[in-house]
């Protein structure tokens, strides 16, 4: 799992020029997603999801846009831990080890979903929505989201780069306010990282008020 400075974020896209109004906070989650296609297109750059407490959400939410075919590639739901290993080739291991609800494993499902649609960006998502399925280290509304993106190096034009993030949130709410708050993050971090201002644990907790860093819980009940 990488972890990023704003300043120091490596391989990210040339900041497109409509990208202050796609980042506002603001912003409604159409307009956003209009924008985002946007960006991507007048790029050349297309985009996968892997998602599992969503349940294909945002798939559909990105596909509500028209022409989304231009920028969108596909995406899987793997909810279960065996489609997570069989479809996007996340190791076993790690289910034992860390769990289904971790960095490790999102960080696993966006990379394994970038090399299989063979894209330039991918964002996974893997959560406890609700109303159970919580533990003291991982309670309901805990999601963890994952980016990726990959760039061909300059140096070398066979040679793909690929920069990975994954941060956790802790969304207040009932299961569907858990599922959509977690779309609306994972639109952040992508049109965060198309305006050059890069993947950190700091800017995602400009993201969502919900963000949840790595030394402990931090709950809002805005």
């Amino acid at each position: 799992m990488a972890e990023q400075d704003d300043a120091q974020s490596p391989q990210r896209p040339p900041a497109w020029n409509g990208i202050d109004s796609m980042t506002e906070g603001g912003l409604e989650r159409r307009p956003r997603i209009r924008c985002l296609g946007e960006a991507l297109t007048s790029r050349g750059l297309r985009l996968a999801v892997a998602e599992s407490c969503t349940g294909g959400l945002l798939a559909a939410n990105l596909t509500e846009q028209a022409g989304s075919s231009a920028w969108f590639e596909g995406g899987w739901v793997t909810y279960s831990n065996r489609a997570k290993q069989r479809e996007l080739g996340v190791p076993p291991s790690l289910f034992a080890e860390v769990g289904a609800v971790s960095g490790e494993v999102v960080t696993a499902m966006a990379r394994g979903a970038i090399e299989r649609a063979d894209v330039d960006y991918a964002v996974a998502i893997s959560g406890v929505a609700g109303p159970g399925g919580g533990s003291e280290t991982k309670p309901v509304g805990t999601v963890w989201i994952g980016w990726s993106y990959r760039s061909l190096a300059q140096s070398d034009a066979t040679q793909a780069d690929l920069s990975t993030f994954a941060t956790r949130f802790r969304f207040p709410g009932d299961r569907q306010a858990v599922r959509e708050a977690s779309i609306d993050v994972a639109l952040q971090g992508l049109c965060a990282h198309l305006g050059g201002k890069g993947w950190s644990h700091q800017a995602a907790s400009r993201w969502s008020s919900a963000h949840w860093p790595a030394a402990g819980l931090k709950w809002s009940e805005n």
